[in-house]
């Protein structure tokens, strides 16, 4: 066996049971996290379990219940705006995902041959056509906290002499809603590069580009991406910590800003409730039979579904067609890189040092031309010695 292979295997290992096992964001680890909540509550309980959560937040802490006395995430971040241990819930399953997910499974799928980790692509579970991965599920390492970070340090090459390349679409979706909306604002943004999240916020929030602050383009970010997914009001309003009043007046603005966005939206609804169905560019499917539910609820959210579909179903397709061109070109140029990993936007090869500015063009050209859309297509490119250099 490659002593090589053999340091990989075990460097991956132990960064992974170091971020885990011996600290989280705050460098605490799940025992402390757990008498923090103990003391909040004034009871020991299972922690892991739905049942006894529920009994000691509404009926012993007396908390006001969101959704039927559910413990979800989405609950409890609403209440940690107000509740310390609703905080400290959060952290605990953030911690118990990553153990669960990361260090305990990951050692279960090493090769034993290669001594690498190989995830299986699934074609046919998501509805919009992306791929999922699993065993294990590699997707979902989650980038913006801490323990994320560094555990993507344990993802690393084959060898010292090769690196980990990342190429990721700059803002996909909102690149396909321009096709598909053809808005103008939109359109002239993308083809004169001008950042479309400072934009949406100058015209949203009434001011002058050179004013958009860090909060107003964190806020038009949020409102570009949650638009796409068919979010109302009350969804924003949670989204933003803002009011329904003022989440309203937000999505009037937007509409008005981006008219024919709002007309994509009404007639991608009225062409499903038709039809039957929504598609993307290239054909793909997805039936809305919950649009003619008694119950309103399903009505909204097949709505939001329908919305999104043809726009994350159109990404899909793109990359797969980039994968594929890339597949071809690799082979054809007989390079040593190797397309490892696809994480809904972004593609990661393995790539020899003497390789590295050969793979960075061509990658770069064949996602960038794997369609042909009214606006250009970007695509972010770097490397490192990890997966988290990469990024």
């Amino acid at each position: 066996m490659n002593n090589n292979k053999k340091n990989t295997h075990q460097e991956l290992l132990n960064i992974i049971t170091k971020v885990i096992d011996n600290g989280s964001v705050s460098r605490q680890d799940k025992i402390e996290l757990s008498k923090k909540i103990y003391s909040l509550s004034n009871i020991e309980f299972n922690i892991n379990s739905p049942k006894q959560l529920s009994t000691v937040l509404f009926d012993n802490l007396d908390i006001k219940e969101i959704k039927k006395r559910s413990t979800s995430v989405d609950v409890l971040k609403i209440l940690s705006k107000d509740y310390q241990i609703a905080k400290e819930l959060l952290e605990y399953r953030h911690l118990s995902k990553l153990k669960n997910t990361y260090l305990d499974a990951i050692p279960n799928h090493v090769n034993s041959k290669t001594m690498r980790v190989h995830t299986s692509f699934n074609q046919t579970i998501a509805s919009t056509g992306r791929l999922s991965s699993t065993k294990p599920n590699l997707q979902n390492i989650p980038i913006r906290t801490d323990i994320g970070r560094e555990i993507r340090k344990g993802f690393i090459p084959d060898d010292n002499n090769s690196y980990i390349l990342s190429a990721d679409y700059s803002q996909v979706e909102l690149r396909v809603m321009a096709h598909f909306s053809k808005e103008d604002e939109l359109v002239n943004s993308f083809k004169n590069d001008i950042d479309i999240h400072t934009r949406t916020a100058s015209t949203v929030f009434k001011v002058t580009e050179s004013n958009v602050d860090f909060n107003k383009r964190r806020m038009a970010k949020v409102v570009n991406f949650s638009i796409m997914y068919g979010a109302g009001p009350y969804r924003l309003s949670q989204e933003l910590d803002i009011s329904m009043k003022e989440a309203k007046e937000i999505i009037d603005t937007y509409f008005e800003t981006y008219p024919k966005i709002k007309s994509f939206i009404d007639d991608t609804l009225l062409s499903a409730f038709k039809l039957g169905y929504v598609e993307t560019l290239f054909g793909r499917r997805r039936y809305a039979k919950g649009l003619k539910s008694s119950n309103k609820n399903t009505i909204k959210a097949e709505e939001r579904a329908c919305i999104n579909m043809p726009i994350q179903g159109t990404a899909a397709e793109l990359i797969k067609i980039a994968m594929i061109n890339l597949s071809n070109k690799l082979i054809k140029l007989k390079l040593k890189s190797k397309m490892i990993l696809q994480i809904h936007d972004e593609l990661l090869f393995e790539v020899p040092k003497e390789e590295i500015e050969i793979i960075k063009s061509l990658v770069t050209k064949e996602m960038e031309n794997a369609m042909d859309l009214i606006v250009p297509l970007k695509v972010d490119c770097d490397y490192g010695k990890n997966w988290l250099e990469a990024h």
